[in-house]
This record gives structure tokens, C-alpha cells and sequence, in this order.
């Protein structure tokens, strides 16, 4: 299998375990953990994971002068993002939430064009229009959600800007290092700035009485929402550009809604199945390789 390949299936794997938090981490909170509680949790047990791993890989000093940038992917990738993802998904629904992070590829779609001069060729904006076509249609289809959750879906609508300004900061630090050499930095900078806010919540929770089921989900999120997830990003983007690894957040409420029908939660339709064939549709047109340039 090739290398960009192999990318491409990095990339949906996480969009799979993205599609499953949304439900997952609903379940933790806030009946157990409050959000920045949870969100403290998270990024401090991930950091720990990655300063460990980063202890088996080739060592690479990383030049002073990345570290604003490191710095800024932390604010932009954990702190800001993780913030008002999992506030915004407490107050609104799992399947919105997921629906709303699809406005990500149009967000670096856009940032893309503006900061690293990223042309938008025929086939991927028609691709990104057709993923965003299928969401929407699972949007207006979707259960409706209560006014309460307007702040919510707002907050999800930060996260995804703030994810997209992610993608484009730590493409450059991809070019230049192995990926253990600077997310490590990443996520500790990450933990400091998340402390302040989710320190108290998680001070209050009652681990005794916390059902196993739940410690699970916890321990799900923490290493495989959050861990692994990152890991497999940075695989997908040492190969394809943020735009493409963007628009598999299109998958995001397919596999959501695939999720939540397994657990009986849901029922298939040929509405869903229209907007899966628009999305998945979507998702063969930006990831398309480019054709070869011709010579002569």
C-alpha cells in the first residue's frame, strides 16, 4: 500500500473514532465529569502518552524560534478547540455537534487559500460542495435540537474554526520534524493553558462512585480520542494536504449516525443513505490524487 494510501486510511480511521466520541463522551458528561474537567483529563493524560512515546523515537531538537508556532497550535488544536468542543457538546446534541464540525474543510479551504496560497482545483471544490450538500440534507433530516442548544452549536462552530487554523499552523512543523519531536510540546504548553479552567471541575469528581462502564469511556476518549487520533492526523498529514485531511470530518455524522443505529438509537432511511452517497461521494473527489504533470 502506498504511503499516501495509507494516509488516506489513517484519516478515516479517525473520523470512525470521532463519529463514536461524539455518543462516548456525551455518556461521561456532565452527569459525572463537567467539560473542562473532562478536557483536563484528556490533555494532560494524552501529554503523558506522548512524552512517553517521544522517549522511544529518534531524538530531534526543535529550534527556538518554532516555538510561537508550537505554541499557537496548542492554543488553536487543544486549548481553544477541546474547550469549546466538548462545552458546545454539552449543551447540544451528539449528531448535531458532529454536523456542525463539518463546516471545518470550507474553514481551511479558505485559510488554506489565504495563508499558504493553496490553489482549489475543479474536483475538490466540487467534492467539498457535494460533502456539505449530504451533511446539510442529514441536518435538515436530523431531530431537531431545543433553543437552549443554540450557545452550544455556536461553541461547536468556534471548535471547528479553531481545528481549522490548527491544520494549517502544524503543516509546517509536519515539513520540518518527526511528529513526536514537537506534539509532545504541543500538548504539554496545551495542559498548562487547559489547568486553569478545568482544575476545580475536576477536582469535584467522585471516582469511587463512578460506574466501570463510564471509567471506560473515559479511558477510550483520553487514549484513543485523543491519542491516537493526533498520532494518526500527523500520519495522514505528512502526506496530504490540510484541505484533504479536512474533509474527512464529512464522515464525522455518517458514522455517527452508523453508531448510534447499532446501539438502537437510530434507524436507517433513504434520506441517511442519500447523504452518505454525497458524502463519501465527496470525500473520493479531494482525495483524488492529482494527476501526473506531463513532461516535454
Amino acid at each position: 500500500m502506498s504511503k499516501r494510501n495509507l494516509a488516506l486510511v489513517a484519516a478515516t480511521l479517525v473520523s470512525i473514532i470521532y463519529g463514536v466520541t461524539f455518543t462516548i463522551a456525551k455518556d461521561v458528561m456532565p452527569a459525572f465529569i463537567e467539560p473542562f474537567g473532562f478536557i483536563v483529563l484528556r490533555v494532560g493524560g494524552s501529554a503523558f502518552l506522548f512524552w512517553i512515546c517521544a522517549l522511544f523515537v529518534v531524538k530531534e531538537k526543535v529550534a527556538l524560534a518554532d516555538f510561537p508556532r508550537i505554541i499557537a497550535a496548542a492554543l488553536f488544536g487543544v486549548v481553544l478547540n477541546m474547550l469549546t468542543f466538548f462545552e458546545g457538546l454539552s449543551l447540544t446534541s451528539p449528531i448535531m455537534a458532529s454536523v456542525l464540525m463539518v463546516t471545518t474543510p470550507m474553514i481551511v479551504l479558505i485559510l488554506s487559500a489565504i495563508i499558504i496560497k493553496e490553489k482549489i482545483v475543479g474536483k475538490k471544490a466540487i467534492g467539498i460542495v457535494l460533502g456539505l450538500g449530504g451533511t446539510v440534507l442529514l441536518i435538515l433530516y436530523g431531530k431537531s435540537v431545543g433553543a437552549g442548544a443554540l450557545w452550544g452549536n455556536f461553541l461547536v462552530f468556534v471548535n471547528a474554526v479553531s481545528y481549522g487554523l490548527y491544520l494549517i499552523l502544524v503543516k509546517k512543523l509536519m515539513d520540518k520534524y518527526n511528529p513526536f519531536s514537537f506534539v509532545k510540546w504541543i500538548y504539554l504548553f496545551g495542559f498548562i493553558m487547559v489547568l486553569p479552567f478545568g482544575w476545580q471541575q475536576l477536582s469535584k469528581v467522585d471516582w469511587p462512585a463512578m460506574p466501570d462502564h463510564i471509567i471506560l469511556k473515559v479511558v477510550f476518549v483520553v487514549v484513543f480520542s485523543t491519542f491516537l487520533t493526533y498520532l494518526l492526523n500527523l500520519l495522514s498529514m505528512k502526506q496530504l494536504k490540510p484541505t484533504t485531511v479536512a474533509v474527512f470530518i464529512y464522515l464525522q455524522p455518517f458514522f455517527a449516525t452508523v453508531f448510534a443505529i447499532a446501539l438502537g438509537k437510530d434507524e436507517l432511511s433513504l434520506i441517511k443513505g442519500l447523504s452518505a452517497l454525497l458524502i463519501f461521494t465527496g470525500v473520493y473527489l479531494v482525495t483524488m490524487a492529482p494527476p501526473p504533470v506531463s513532461k516535454g
